[in-house]
């Protein structure tokens, strides 16, 4: 079992930038497929993005794509999401998880899960 930690969350104005983190620890992640989440208030939680074991291929949610970037660094055992250009409709509690199957676009493909981070963007 991984534990994960994410951090980096906070509040911005609408149009500015964050980047979040999740440093593993107690298994190495490099083998395994990563991914974020976001739970806004009142609504379930749903897929932002996911990145391969090698970090070659990457997934988005429709609502993100061309604005958020998943990247991986498999030395530091570290998963990162860039968010440029936020919007009101980002601010959620934003969390990543491990998927040990190998499988990465619905919640119930990953494992383990990280307690979140919490990002608000005021318009």
């Amino acid at each position: 079992q991984v534990q994960l930690v994410e951090s980096g969350g906070g509040l911005v104005q609408a149009g500015g930038s964050l980047r979040l983190s999740c440093a593993a620890s107690g298994r190495t992640i490099s083998s395994y497929v990563m991914g974020w989440f976001r739970q806004a208030p009142g609504k379930e939680r749903e897929f932002a993005a996911a990145i391969t074991r090698s970090g070659g291929s990457t997934s988005y949610a429709d609502s993100v794509k061309g604005r958020f970037t998943i990247s991986r660094d498999n030395a530091k055992n570290t998963v990162y999401l860039q968010m440029n250009n936020l919007k009101p409709e980002d601010t959620a509690v934003y969390y990543c998880a491990v998927s040990y199957g190998g499988n990465w676009n619905s919640m119930s493909d990953y494992d383990d899960w990280g307690q979140g981070t919490q990002v608000t963007v005021s318009s």
